[in-house]
């Protein structure tokens, strides 16, 4: 019986703040966001979610005494560290992955206590599962099956000042796109990605895209790069879509956060959001 292929479509993002949750948390809020309150997966680590329409922002970091926890974490840079797909089947697509040789560990469950806004209490649980680590350097991929997507995806959560609805491109910077671009390729095959102008190539993944691109897309699209780059392949940026981009400048200005205003865009620099360049737009 032939096992299906994946289909591509982002589930979240994932932001590594590592050992400064609380101002990331105060940062994002700061943004425009409105965060869900702190969870703590099973794993070890802590979290705040900004959940939007059909996918989310997480902020993954830790608290005091638990750094010694899922340290294949905080070893990545810090900033966009995880581009998170969506799955019904983990185990499933863990077989795919094996079948192609492109599997890391298998699926993993775990969970998170989360109290949700009428007040009842719920376990957000979850299965996962990775590619290889070695093909995904300075962060993680992987499929996440939301055994209770309710506990997640509140109408009141999903809610922001900013006006945003949903990320709408996932932005991997390269010296070679196309080389960062292969493990997708085989993953999900090499129809589903495209070649495209400026020497990037894009995958359309639900209402996102994630993009492969050359640093002076990310400098010209995003104002710059994260500081410590290297050339090697780094996730780097998100754009998000806002409903009202004078929401996103107003939050923006009463979070006392520097912003570039284009005339169809607001941006803010990896420096002001946590080692990530975020870019709003209608």
């Amino acid at each position: 019986m032939a096992i299906p292929v994946p289909v591509p479509q982002l589930d979240h993002a994932v932001i590594n703040v590592a050992d400064r949750l609380d101002d990331a948390s105060a940062l994002y809020r700061r943004l425009g966001f409105q965060l869900t309150p702190r969870g703590h997966h099973s794993l070890g680590s802590s979290n705040h979610l900004a959940v939007f329409g059909d996918n989310y922002l997480e902020l993954l970091g830790y608290e005091a005494g638990r750094a010694h926890r899922r340290q294949d974490i905080w070893q990545a840079p810090a900033g966009l560290s995880g581009l998170v797909w969506k799955t019904g089947d983990a185990d499933a697509v863990w077989r795919y992955l094996e079948s192609q040789d492109i599997d890391g560990d298998p699926a993993a469950s775990f969970y998170r206590p989360v109290q949700l806004p009428d007040g009842s209490a719920q376990q957000a649980r979850f299965r996962t599962v990775r590619l290889r680590p070695a093909l995904v350097p300075n962060g993680r991929s992987f499929f996440c099956q939301h055994e209770t997507p309710q506990a997640v995806w509140q109408p009141v959560w999903q809610q922001h000042p900013n006006a945003v609805t949903d990320i709408i491109e996932f932005v991997v910077v390269a010296q070679d796109p196309a080389a960062a671009a292969l493990p997708y390729s085989r993953l999900f095959g090499a129809d589903k990605l495209t070649a495209c102008q400026q020497g990037a190539f894009v995958l359309k993944a639900g209402v996102a895209t994630v993009r492969f691109a050359a640093a002076h897309y990310v400098t010209q699209r995003f104002t710059g790069l994260p500081p410590d780059y290297d050339g090697s392949a780094r996730m780097a940026a998100l754009t998000l879509r806002s409903s009202d981009l004078r929401r996103v400048k107003a939050s923006l200005l009463l979070g006392d956060v520097p912003f570039r205003e284009e005339s169809d865009a607001i941006v803010v620099s990896t420096e002001q959001a946590s080692g990530v360049a975020l870019r709003f737009q209608a």
